[in-house]
C-alpha cells in the first residue's frame, strides 16, 4: 500500500491505496464521488474522463499513484462553475444527456473543447469529441450543445494549472509502482492483523426480521461459532477468550473465486445487546484482501420478533476490486443475507444449522437477471 495524497474537488485528500488502483476506482471507492462513470477500462469509451490539472484524463487508465499532488476534478465540483453551468443548460435544450451514462465523460471534454478551441467548427467538434462513445448515439445534440456554448463567446478555463512536480510517496517498498506485496494466508496469525474499526470505507446498513424474541437473536448472535454455521462461505478455525476470531470466508464474484483466510476481534455491549466485529482478510490465490466493521444489534420487535440491525463499512483490494463496485457489492451482501437471516432464525429457535454453502459462480449472472427483471417489472406498470 502507497499513501497518496490529491486535491479531489477542492479538498485534500489521503489514502493508502495499493499501486495497481486506477483513479477512477480511487474517487468512486475510496471517496463514493460514483458521479464518475466507469464503462469500458481500457481508456476507449471516454465514460470516465474527469479534469486533472485542468485537463481531461481518462481516470481507468491512470493509476491514483501517478496523480499524486494533482488537482482532481470530478462532474459533482462543478455546481459554480460559469462554464460547466453553461453546458449544461446547452446539454438540456439540445437533448444531449440521453441514458446520461457518458454524460460525466461528454461534459468534461466538451469544457475542454469550449475553453481550449474557442473557434472551432462543428468538424472539428466531432474530431474532439471522437474520445468519447456515446451508446445513444446522441452525438448530434451533443455536437449542436458544444457549438451553442462556443458562439456564446470565448471562455477561460480557470482550472487550468501547471502540473506539479512528482511528489515523494510514501511507500512501503523501494519502488512506488512495485507489485503489491502478497497477502497474509489464511494462517497468518492474529496478531498480524489491525482490529482498529474501519470508518473510511462504503457502508451498508440493513435490517434482518427474524421471527424470536430479542433475548433469544442476543444469545444466538453471542455464539459465534452457530453464527459461523449461519453466514454462507464461513468458517471457523479458533475463538481465544479476548474475542479474537480467526477463520476464513469464501465468496465468488463473476471470475474471482476468493477464499478470504483472516482475524477479526469481536466485543459485546450486553447492557444495549449491541456489539461491533472488525478485522482483515486475504486471499492469496487472488491477491485480494478485504478490511471492514461490522456493528450489529439485537431490537425489540414486538413480543415475539426482534430485527438485526447491520452497519457494514468496508475496504477491497486487490483484483476483487474491478468486480468490487457499490452497487454488486451491495448485491452479494443482501444475497448473503437472505439465507443468513433463514439460517439464523432456525438457530434462534433452537434448531440444528447446517454449515452453510458458499456463495457460487452463479450469483453474479442472478443478480444480474433480477436487475433485468426489475427494469422490465417497471416498464410493464
Amino acid at each position: 500500500m502507497i499513501s497518496v495524497n490529491l486535491t479531489v474537488n477542492g479538498a485534500s485528500v489521503t489514502k493508502a491505496v495499493a499501486p495497481r488502483t486506477h483513479l477512477a476506482d480511487f474517487v468512486r471507492e475510496e471517496l463514493n464521488l460514483t458521479g464518475t462513470h466507469i464503462g469500458c477500462e481500457h481508456g476507449v469509451c471516454g465514460a470516465c474522463t474527469m479534469i486533472v490539472d485542468g485537463r481531461p484524463m481518462r481516470s481507468c487508465i491512470n493509476y491514483a499513484v501517478a496523480c499524486a499532488g494533482s488537482d482532481v476534478r470530478t462532474v459533482e465540483s462543478f455546481d459554480d462553475d460559469p462554464v460547466m453551468s453553461q453546458l449544461r443548460d446547452a446539454f438540456t435544450r439540445h437533448h444531449a444527456l440521453q441514458c446520461g451514462y457518458c454524460t460525466p465523460g461528454m461534459l468534461a471534454t466538451a469544457y475542454d473543447i469550449v475553453t481550449r478551441l474557442p473557434d472551432a467548427d462543428e468538424a472539428r467538434v466531432r474530431e474532439e469529441l471522437a474520445g468519447n462513445l456515446c451508446r445513444c448515439t446522441g452525438y448530434v445534440g451533443i455536437v449542436g450543445a458544444i457549438r451553442d456554448v462556443l458562439a456564446a463567446g470565448t471562455h477561460r478555463n480557470t482550472l487550468l494549472k501547471a502540473r506539479p512536480a512528482a511528489p515523494v510517496l510514501e511507500q512501503s517498498r523501494p519502488s512506488a509502482l512495485a507489485p503489491a506485496a502478497s497477502p497474509a494466508p489464511s494462517s497468518s496469525p492474529a496478531s498480524a492483523v489491525s482490529f482498529a474499526p474501519v470508518t473510511d470505507g462504503v457502508t451498508l446498513s440493513r435490517h434482518i426480521d427474524v421471527p424470536v424474541p430479542a433475548a433469544a437473536l442476543w444469545r444466538t448472535l453471542q455464539d459465534i461459532a452457530t453464527i459461523a454455521r449461519c453466514l454462507p462461505g464461513a468458517s471457523l478455525d479458533k475463538v481465544s477468550p479476548d474475542g479474537t476470531v480467526t477463520g476464513a470466508f469464501q465468496v465468488a464474484i463473476g471470475p474471482i473465486n476468493a477464499r478470504f483466510g483472516g482475524a477479526a476481534r469481536v466485543a459485546f455491549d450486553q447492557q444495549t445487546h449491541r456489539g461491533e466485529v472488525s478485522g482483515q482478510g486475504a486471499d492469496p490465490t487472488s491477491r485480494s484482501r478485504a478490511d471492514g466493521t461490522i456493528r450489529f444489534a439485537a431490537l425489540a420487535a414486538g413480543d415475539d420478533a426482534s430485527q438485526l440491525s447491520l452497519d457494514l463499512t468496508y475496504r477491497l483490494g486487490g483484483p476483487l476490486v474491478q468486480f468490487g463496485r457499490p452497487a454488486v457489492v451491495a448485491g452479494v451482501v443482501d444475497a448473503l443475507l437472505v439465507q443468513f437471516a433463514h439460517n439464523l432464525a432456525r438457530a434462534s429457535q433452537g434448531e440444528q444449522v447446517v454449515a452453510a454453502r458458499p456463495i457460487g459462480g452463479g450469483l453474479l449472472f442472478a443478480m444480474l437477471f433480477g436487475i433485468v427483471r426489475r427494469l422490465f417489472t417497471r416498464k410493464a406498470r
